[in-house]
């Protein structure tokens, strides 16, 4: 697949793309995509990556999700010290 490396991107307009990329948890290439098929009103449909395909099949998680996870298994992280002496 193509690539296209775009230089001298105003730091408000960067600043906007990392905002919809974490709101949506879509990655920062997927939201630069969207944006331009829906600026030039594309009908073409975006190939689907195997991420994609699989987040749609096993479900994704935002940032929430994954900070709730996080917090919910901090105790099997912690050692019990009498079980290694």
């Amino acid at each position: 697949m193509a690539q296209i490396t775009l230089r001298g991107i105003d730091p408000e307009l960067e600043r906007e793309i990392r905002r919809r990329a974490k709101k949506s948890g879509k990655s920062l290439n997927r939201v630069i995509l969207d944006m331009i098929c829906k600026s030039t009103e594309s009908n073409q449909r975006l190939k689907k990556t195997s991420a994609e395909s699989l987040r749609r099949l096993a479900g994704g998680w935002n940032e929430s999700d994954a900070s709730e996870f996080l917090e919910s298994i901090k105790s099997c992280e912690q050692i019990d010290e009498e079980l290694w002496t």
